[in-house]
């Protein structure tokens, strides 16, 4: 019996204690790295580690910064989402920062990532002082799929932060932990937020667009905005991925 209670207890501390997949991200980094043909490879300092991110420069001497994340599981430039925007927002004007966001094994389903939310606020403090230091005098975020999840997480519990806008692609609502919730985050998020999404996109998109639009009923300046044909993903459609960003930032 002792041995059950204290297999119990390991068991519960190590759920406690998950961490993002270090090796994983390491991993990412090294495939990744020498591949980046627009934009360079730096260190974003996280609690004095550090976190790899790509930083594409905008074709003119823009002061507007962009931190991108990236879903489950991937890295800041995986070539569906975040690549695209990576690069062809820097064409107008911003300054963008794909930051790696913490990430588990391979088979780690979606509510696996429960534990490591509380990883997510220093990554997107150490993104925002980063594009401060670059000189950056506006930040924006644009989000895709989980990471859209974990910036609302963030948003909503860190009303100092500098981001001053919110696009959330394919950002779903159904999460059982009320703490990580999109739709009920949208609640406590006040800054202009674009709930952009596809008209074939995911299930667990398309069943919350009321909830969300529900939950950002105080916010004057929330706008929801399906692109007709668009998957999760938006293959084949990065134009009409881009102009829909684009089109709501230069508003």
């Amino acid at each position: 019996m002792k041995n059950i209670v204290l297999l119990v207890a390991c068991c519960l501390f190590a759920s406690a204690t998950q961490a993002s997949d270090l090796e994983k991200e390491q991993r990412w980094r090294d495939q990744v790295a020498d591949s980046i043909m627009d934009g360079d490879e730096v260190d974003v300092s996280v609690d004095g580690r550090d976190v790899f991110g790509i930083y594409t420069e905008a074709a003119d001497e823009s002061k507007n910064g962009m931190i991108i994340v990236h879903g489950t599981g991937i890295h800041p430039n995986w070539e569906q989402v975040v690549r695209p925007v990576r690069v062809r927002m820097t064409e107008y004007g911003w300054n963008t920062l794909s930051i790696q966001m913490p990430i588990l094994h391979n088979e780690a389903e979606y509510k696996d990532y429960v534990p490591l939310y509380p990883e997510v606020p220093p990554r997107f403090k150490a993104a925002e002082q980063f594009l401060l230091d670059q000189g950056m005098e506006k930040i924006v975020v644009v989000a895709h799929s989980q990471g859209a999840t974990m910036s609302s997480y963030y948003l909503s519990r860190h009303p100092e932060s500098k981001v001053s806008e919110f696009v959330a692609i394919g950002m779903g609502a159904t999460q059982k932990d009320s703490h990580l919730n999109s739709a009920l985050a949208l609640k406590k998020i006040n800054i202009p937020v674009l709930d952009l999404y596809g008209s074939n996109d995911l299930p667990r998109v398309m069943d919350t667009v009321d909830d969300r639009k529900r939950g950002a009923t105080h916010n004057p300046h929330y706008r929801q905005k399906e692109i007709a044909g668009a998957n999760h993903f938006f293959d084949d459609m990065n134009d009409e991925l881009i102009a829909a960003i684009q089109g709501w930032l230069s508003r």
